[in-house]
């Protein structure tokens, strides 16, 4: 089968591997679309994201989805042919994290596409996969694949809204307008959230934020006093969602929310120290939380994408093919052009 692979910052090859080998549980999946995410970008462009830096031949995605096309003999939940997404992590199920609801801190979770251990965890870029049974959610004929790949990043944005609390009426910041910015958008408009100012440095985001559902959208390339002024127009935000990853932008956002509100932090920051207001923290008595990765989102998000309760269908900017992913890459970096750009295998 063939395969991305990324080898160092900037060197990805169209590769071939050896065909998936399962054991009683496991699950070959022809893989039809995966989605390039803002991490996948750190790998290919950096040869890292954070810490985790790329040692060895690495195959990144953790959006994708696909057709079964064959099952272990302790398979009974999919069989050949079933079209399903991926949960791309994989929760020992044993420890306090996993016990007390908390996969994704799970210590020993082997979350497919990541570099954060070695061997790596490798990906989903590739005609075929193997996972367990319990990774497959079913899905029907009538959902393109090209939408179903948004069932990952969709859950990291419904795992935000989860650690903002109760977003009922409240006035809402989305720093960037990226993928996990929009469909973070999306879900705090399904949370039933009152108002949702959306922030970005470029304006094509921005527009396709304002119609998707954005109260109102702020450029901030040239500062953030348009911020503060959006904020003080609605009489302050209650909860701010920073999805940049950006230091300065967490900044921003710290200084816009009114005091007492809660702030999730989303976006990966870079590696080692970042610069933060703490004093304003403590004196305005802001919560600030962590939201990595997703909990038990999954199936939540695969069941809106499937319904079109939440239709992602205004973010999906480009379909390349596998062959192709080279310029793949480049167009998911563009993004005064595109949104999210999809692999089609």
């Amino acid at each position: 089968m063939r395969s991305c692979v990324i080898h160092a910052a900037k060197d990805l090859r169209i590769e071939t591997q050896p065909d998936p080998v399962i054991g009683a549980g496991g699950v070959v999946v022809r893989v039809r679309a995966g989605g390039i995410c803002g991490s996948d970008l750190h790998y290919f462009q950096d040869g890292r994201i954070g810490d985790f830096v790329i040692r060895e031949p690495f195959v990144p995605g953790h959006e994708f989805c696909g057709e079964v096309v064959e099952t272990g003999a302790a398979v009974t939940r999919v069989k050949a042919g079933d079209r399903v997404a991926i949960h791309p992590g994989r929760a020992c199920g044993r420890c306090a994290y996993c016990r007390e609801g908390q996969p994704n801190l799970c210590q020993a979770i082997y979350f497919m596409g990541s570099a954060s251990r070695f061997p790596h965890m490798q990906g989903g870029f590739r005609e075929m996969v193997a996972v367990e049974e319990e990774q497959c959610y079913p899905i029907t004929a009538d959902i393109p694949f090209g939408e179903i790949a948004f069932a990952e990043p969709l859950s990291v944005a419904l795992h935000a809204g989860q650690r903002a609390g109760n977003l009922v009426g409240k006035r809402v910041l989305v720093s960037g307008a990226g993928p996990i910015g929009q469909l973070v958008l999306l879900a705090a408009r399904r949370a039933g959230c009152g108002h949702v100012t959306v922030t970005d440095i470029l304006d094509h985001p921005l527009a396709i934020a304002q119609a998707g559902g954005a109260d109102a959208v702020v450029n901030v390339a040239a500062g953030d006093a348009g911020v503060a002024a959006a904020g003080a127009a609605i009489g302050g935000f209650d909860v701010a969602f920073e999805v940049s990853g950006f230091p300065a932008a967490l900044n921003t956002v710290i200084e816009a929310v009114r005091p007492g509100a809660t702030i999730v932090l989303v976006g990966s920051p870079p590696a080692g120290l970042s610069p933060v207001l703490a004093n304003r923290i403590m004196t305005r008595e802001l919560t600030l939380r962590g939201a990595f990765r997703f909990g038990h989102e999954f199936a939540d998000a695969v069941s809106c994408l499937q319904s079109r309760r939440i239709d992602v269908r205004p973010l999906l900017s480009r379909t390349v093919p596998m062959t192709e992913a080279v310029a793949a890459f480049a167009a998911a970096r563009d993004r005064a052009h595109n949104i999210k750009v999809i692999v089609a295998f």
